[in-house]
């Protein structure tokens, strides 16, 4: 495992200066949910270990739980090889959709 601080890092955003970020159960490998952050986002969650990501439809902040209470913790940050993408493993207090669902990812897609 190769370590980096976050300066030493070209992280490519998008237009919208954001990165997609993959949310992962860091016990049971079990991925969460995704979603997008900004660089004030990914700096506030390395500092404060709170997961907070930018909220596209409402333009702001939000940390994962402030209202719901079902809160993410980080555990560890990775960037994929071509530095476009993040991995965030956490430790997750309840469900982390907002259908309360343990996982964004509860609905398959053609199954046989």
């Amino acid at each position: 495992m190769l370590y980096q601080n976050l300066e030493s890092i070209n992280l490519k955003f998008n237009e919208q200066k954001l990165i997609p970020i993959v949310v992962q159960e860091h016990k049971t490998g079990q991925v969460l949910m995704m979603a997008w952050m900004n660089r004030t986002s990914i700096a506030k969650t390395i500092l404060t270990k709170d997961m907070t990501y930018w909220s596209r439809s409402r333009k702001k902040l939000w940390r994962k739980g402030e209202q719901s209470g079902n809160t993410q913790r980080l555990i560890s940050l990775f960037v994929d090889c071509d530095e476009d993408c993040l991995l965030a493993q956490v430790e997750q207090i309840g469900p982390a959709c907002h259908t309360n669902n343990k996982s964004c990812f509860y609905t398959e897609i053609n199954k046989s």
